[in-house]
């Protein structure tokens, strides 16, 4: 199945691996660290700002859908609670 980000992009719920809110993102230097990393791999969807971080297998994408809407469109995706 597969999460509307935002823009055109939709990504497989399988490659999913945390979705983030813009403060948790900003706040931690340990998340800050991890994407100065992988810099090459964001790709920003917001045209302004971001509310959300997506983290997938192979990108990270800044969206400008909050993290409480993608959650609930993942959720009908899989079918399922999530643990959260």
């Amino acid at each position: 199945m597969y999460v509307h980000a935002g823009e055109d992009v939709m990504i497989r719920s399988s490659e999913i691996i945390a979705i983030l809110e813009k403060e948790t993102a900003k706040d931690s230097q340990e998340i800050q660290i991890f994407l100065d990393k992988k810099n090459d791999l964001v790709i920003n969807l917001a045209n302004g700002a971001f509310k959300s971080l997506i983290i997938t297998e192979p990108h990270i994408y800044l969206s400008p859908i909050a993290p409480g809407t993608l959650k609930k469109r993942l959720m009908n995706s899989i079918g399922h609670e999530l643990i959260i």
